[in-house]
């Protein structure tokens, strides 16, 4: 039985992690204030706003703390699921300004194309969320790539250095876990993923990383 699927992770995997700190997050960290402002009462920002509330333990935190506190929770990297739709949205604002394009490695671009054309699935699994991932690949330096992907899954399919999260997918895709590979530069993923009992394979786009993991520098040096 075959590998019928891959699973990717985006930041360091399918795109750099520089494109992802030095522009989304610098942009999104800049931005959020006045988009919590002016946005506060849509349904969808006004719940993220209340889980804030919720996990910070702060009810009646103000849109100016809000805004205080989501930037801090991008400054340390904080995978929480109000932070990351809010994020997506700001995102959204930026792409659809032409503020910037989703950089995604090239090597990545020509190995999805040839995957699809092989009947291969390709899902994409990041702490990003699902409508961050859509817009990353939507408006890549290749063109809309999103037409090639069978699905994507962020943080409420779990966190991705927990097993549940990939039997999560593993049951969303109907797949065994022998028919999957996962590949991620993330070692502390990939043990995840192992454990639910996906084949896995570290991206090292810089060579020299030990490990006990398949490594590959770019997907060209993938054999499936």
């Amino acid at each position: 039985m075959g590998i019928r699927a891959i699973v990717v992770d985006t930041a360091g995997t399918t795109t750099d992690l520089s494109f992802i700190e030095d522009t989304l997050f610098s942009y999104s960290l800049e931005k959020l204030p006045a988009f919590l402002e002016q946005h506060q009462n849509d349904v969808l920002v006004d719940s993220c706003i209340c889980d804030v509330r919720e996990m910070a333990l702060e009810p009646d935190a103000d849109i100016a703390r809000i805004a205080a506190i989501l930037q801090q929770w991008i400054k340390d990297d904080r995978k929480a699921t109000p932070l990351k739709t809010l994020q997506g949205l700001i995102w959204k604002q930026g792409y659809d300004e032409q503020e910037f394009t989703g950089h995604i490695f090239p090597d990545f671009i020509e190995a999805i194309k040839h995957y699809t054309e092989n009947n291969m699935r390709v899902y994409s699994f990041s702490s990003g969320s699902v409508d961050a991932q859509k817009l990353l690949f939507a408006h890549s330096d290749g063109g809309d790539l999103t037409p090639l992907f069978s699905g994507h899954f962020d943080t409420r399919t779990g966190n991705k250095t927990d097993p549940q999260a990939y039997l999560n997918i593993l049951n969303t895709t109907s797949l065994s876990p022998k028919q999957v590979l996962f590949i991620s530069d993330r070692q502390e993923e990939l043990k995840a993923a192992q454990a639910a009992g996906l084949n896995v394979c570290l991206m090292s786009r810089d060579a020299g990383v030990q490990s006990q993991y398949q490594q590959i520098t770019s997907f060209n040096d993938l054999s499936l």
